[in-house]
């Protein structure tokens, strides 16, 4: 005699739909005929010809938004340290070669210059290992994770004191048209390569908790002044943002006269900090992140794009 208050132990499946990866298996073994030939058959996730299409931009903004977001997520990444800088100025070791590369006067004194700023190259290597002995939460979750253009120089260095003290690191790399390769240091599972640098800059920033700038060129102006500029006009909250080397700065960018112009206020100078050595700059890092009840530098949560309320990291 069967019991009937005895209740039977019950599976209930997580999904009824058949993956997309095991349907698009299947899609392979249709039979031969036009129809089947035909571009219009393909499954359009992987129609590569219809991805590239002018119509289906918005949805590749979208890919490249989510797939790097995805891959942090998974990684356990709460917060970043993002270095910008050259991808020319060598280390110091390399550096001096350019001296006997130089055929005239003016390759003379870029390669001085360059050999100059060379010393950068193991200033930036010794704040990505500073940033990365910064223990993980309760949660598990990495902070101050040492993020890349993923490039060689100052890029690369950065990676390279992340991988020293055996840290993950990540590099943004982009599609250019010459060749950019990652450099060694970046953690593989943590090298992405964006085709836009709209979304590029956009993952530069959505869990960046300090930025550290070292000398650069059009890129590194790119992406500091936007960063400077997000933080003038509220759409981010203020962040620690070091700019290294004081007399490289103040040569290329004449600051004071853009206060003098009248074209920024004298408080704006206030958006960021000189610095010249790592133990310098992570200091300042860490002062301005203690304290702060809604910010914490143990879990810095605060949503630094907009003014909604606070959240982790969305």
């Amino acid at each position: 005699m069967t019991d009937t208050n005895e209740t039977p132990e019950t599976r209930v499946p997580s999904r009824v739909f058949r993956p997309a990866k095991q349907e698009a298996e299947a899609a392979k073994d249709h039979g031969i005929s036009p129809q089947t030939e035909h571009p219009a058959y393909r499954l359009a996730f992987q129609d590569l010809d219809f991805l590239l299409r002018d119509d289906l931009r918005p949805i590749r903004f979208q890919l490249e938004l989510l797939k790097t977001q995805l891959i942090l997520e998974e990684a356990h990444i709460a917060s970043t340290f993002v270095v910008y800088g050259s991808a020319r100025i060598p280390e110091p070791e390399k550096a001096l070669a350019l001296r006997d590369l130089a055929t005239d006067e003016l390759s003379k004194k870029i390669a001085e210059r360059l050999i100059e700023k060379s010393k950068y190259y193991d200033v930036a290597r010794e704040l990505g290992r500073l940033a990365s002995n910064f223990p993980r939460d309760e949660e598990g979750k990495q902070h101050f994770v040492v993020t890349s253009g993923g490039g060689p120089s100052i890029m690369e260095a950065a990676n390279r004191g992340a991988r020293d003290v055996g840290a993950d690191t990540v590099g943004l790399n982009i599609v250019l048209p010459h060749e950019q390769a990652p450099n060694p240091y970046v953690t593989p599972g943590l090298s992405m390569q964006f085709h836009y640098f709209a979304l590029r800059k956009m993952h530069f920033l959505l869990h960046a908790r300090a930025v550290a700038v070292f000398p650069g060129g059009f890129g590194t102006f790119d992406e500091s002044f936007e960063l400077l500029t997000l933080i003038q006009t509220g759409k981010i909250a203020p962040i620690p943002v070091l700019f290294y080397g004081k007399d490289f700065w103040n040569r290329v960018v004449n600051f004071e006269a853009l206060v003098e112009e009248g074209v920024i206020s004298p408080r704006d100078l206030g958006l960021f900090h000189f610095c010249e050595t790592a133990e310098e700059g992570w200091q300042i890092v860490q002062d301005f992140w203690r304290g702060k009840d809604h910010t914490r530098i143990e879990r810095p949560r605060a949503r630094i794009f907009g003014t909604g309320e606070p959240t982790d990291g969305s």
